[in-house]
């Protein structure tokens, strides 16, 4: 075989290859069929005419506006500590958008500390961001089809002595500018562990289009939060949620309501 031969049987290879990458990518976002997900923090999903479903809708709307004009898609979602209710707000955002005709979705666990994303939503995947960090896997074969609408997750994968130096990794801001630009039609999400508790969020704000920062009504501290924001001062931060907010029957919910505002 001549050496011009040679070059358009790779050229040939590449192509294919190339096709075969990209149909993953477009495949990936197709409606399966639906699963049920049982979950009462789900409320996007299983609650959806809840006044709670109703307030992650004009999240959801505040979120489509800011964001449409330059298309910015990435989105990390963070709060000062834990227990604020992070990971259910990125979940039930990431939900209602997958339920629009229009938009599909891709969630990623970025807390590998702590990764829940998948029992809320009742997945054993196999693999997850932190294989994909550590070894040699495409992108493709660590996005799971969760079954609603048109969202895939990223799971956090298997458990790492240390995620800081993961997620702050050259590979990790490769993988979100990739990401990003692979699917550049699709909204991204990824939740990550507390601002104040680990500087993983720092690395990841750094990487993304926009934070929005989760603030639970009545437990944290007007500090913690202005220290949170501080830390953030370099990254556009989207808006401030605050979680779990009760009583505000003014604006026509019902007393003693949990539901979000922001």
């Amino acid at each position: 075989m001549s050496k011009i031969e040679e070059a358009l049987e790779k050229a040939n290879k590449l192509r294919a290859s190339n096709v075969r990458k990209k149909t993953q990518s477009l495949n990936i976002f197709e409606r399966v069929e639906p699963r049920e997900v049982e979950n009462d923090y789900l409320v996007s999903l299983n609650e959806p005419n809840s006044p709670v479903a109703e307030e992650f809708r004009k999240l959801k709307s505040m979120l489509l506006r800011i964001t449409k004009k330059d298309f910015l898609n990435t989105v990390m979602i963070t709060s000062s500590i834990s227990g604020e209710g992070k990971t259910i707000t990125a979940i039930n955002l990431a939900v209602t958008i997958a339920q629009e005709i229009d938009h599909s979705i891709l969630l990623i666990d970025a807390d590998l500390r702590r990764p829940m994303i998948h029992n809320y939503l009742g997945m054993n995947p196999k693999y997850g961001l932190s294989d994909y960090l550590l070894k040699d896997i495409d992108i493709s074969e660590i996005l799971v089809k969760t079954g609603i609408g048109k969202m895939v997750l990223l799971p956090a994968g298997k458990t790492v002595p240390n995620p800081q130096e993961l997620l702050s990794s050259v590979k990790m801001e490769y993988l979100i500018k990739e990401l990003k630009q692979r699917y550049m039609d699709r909204y991204i999400i990824i939740d990550t562990p507390p601002i104040l508790s680990f500087a993983e969020a720092i690395s990841i704000g750094h990487c993304v289009d926009g934070v929005i920062y989760v603030v639970k009504e009545g437990q944290t501290q007007r500090k913690a939060v202005q220290n949170g924001l501080h830390l953030l001062k370099d990254i556009n931060v989207f808006g401030v949620i605050f979680n779990a907010v009760r009583g505000m029957n003014s604006n026509g919910y019902h007393k003693g309501t949990d539901y979000y505002a922001y």
